[in-house]
């Protein structure tokens, strides 16, 4: 029959297991979501100050598209649907965001790249979506992008036939808050 002992040793070594667990559970997204920024999975871009890439002479059809969460009452969309960027080529797209309503409203846009194999490929170096973005009422603004398509695709047999991409963004609400409440007073 065990002792009072053993009984312990077990019941510490169960809570350390159920610790571990808890903590693995609550690191697990943070860790994902870096693991995908490093390696473009799921087709999530990649983020650079500066592009230092040679300029290919061959052109990537960049598509772009905007949608918003069904929460969100922003009219958002690329001002313009595509561009024929060549590989390595510095590009400047915009995004157009308006709110119609009469409350201050602050979003936050995700994104990805499909097909998703490029998103390693796929580098921001200035985006609209690095940050909360808050507009008043009636407010209708310009949000850039700037960035480049890896001409490093080219050597990658993976993606290398790969001719066209498309750039997604949706807008989650994060706050809205009614012209004239406290919150927007203070």
């Amino acid at each position: 029959m065990p002792n009072s002992r053993s009984h312990n040793k077990i019941a510490v070594r169960l809570l350390g297991i159920t610790l571990f667990m808890l903590a693995a559970s609550f690191a697990a997204v943070p860790l994902y979501d870096i693991f995908c920024r490093v390696t473009g999975f799921g087709g999530t871009t990649q983020v650079a100050d500066e592009n230092k890439s040679d300029v290919l002479d061959r052109e990537m059809i960049v598509r772009f598209a905007g949608s918003t969460m069904s929460d969100m009452p922003w009219e958002f969309n690329p001002m313009t649907s595509r561009v024929d960027a060549r590989l390595g080529e510095t590009t400047l797209v915009f995004f157009e965001a308006y709110n119609p309503t009469k409350d201050v409203v602050t979003g936050t846009a995700s994104f990805n790249v499909a097909p998703l194999e490029l998103g390693g490929y796929f580098s921001k170096i200035e985006c609209f979506c690095f940050t909360e973005q808050t507009l008043q009422p009636g407010e209708r603004v310009e949000m850039p992008v700037t960035f480049y398509v890896d001409p490093a695709m080219v050597d990658d047999p993976d993606v290398e036939h790969i001719q066209s991409l498309t750039l997604a963004y949706t807008f989650h609400l994060t706050s809205r808050v009614p012209v004239g409440t406290s919150e927007n007073n203070s």
